[in-house]
């Protein structure tokens, strides 16, 4: 699975204004909306079922990086978005830093096999020293787009 099949190249977010775990959350899935990935009424529960899932553990996964995720019947198909800190923001990280990039990702609950490949995509792909660089640099929305698609076409995972 590649980026391109899930992220909404619309709601990319190059600075990210939030400064605590659920503004960023609601930020990013504001972001969906804006694009017309998701619908007004949908907001409050998409946001409230990625805040129930991250009390199971944070998603800040360690390096730098967020993948908030959760599985939501209003959509038909995996969505996501990505964001990006300057500052960095406190996610209750399992290594205890600041967390600048957010993978945000929405899946349908009967489509789990999709869910597991994109959240399989995004560690892989943020293994990769040079392409989280390069993200928490991008200046822009388009810049992101441009380092996801390189990174679509293997130019980073060695």
């Amino acid at each position: 699975m590649k980026f391109a099949d899930f992220v909404s190249r619309e709601a990319v977010r190059a600075e990210l204004t939030a400064d605590d775990k659920e503004s960023v959350i609601r930020e990013m899935v504001q972001a969906l909306l804006t694009a017309g990935k998701i619908s007004a009424d949908e907001c409050e529960g998409i946001i409230k079922a990625i805040l129930k899932r991250e009390e199971l553990g944070s998603t800040g996964i360690g390096r730098g990086v967020a993948v908030p995720h959760t599985k939501h019947p209003s959509v038909n198909r995996l969505i996501g978005t990505v964001g990006v800190s300057a500052e960095g923001v406190d996610f209750d990280s399992l290594d205890g830093e600041k967390v600048n990039l957010f993978f945000l990702l929405i899946s349908p609950p009967d489509r789990p096999g999709d869910h597991l490949r994109a959240l399989e995509n995004v560690s892989r792909q943020l293994r990769d020293e040079a392409f989280c660089k390069f993200l928490k640099q991008a200046k822009n929305a388009e810049e992101i787009r441009q380092l996801l698609d390189e990174a679509d076409n293997n130019q980073f995972v060695s």
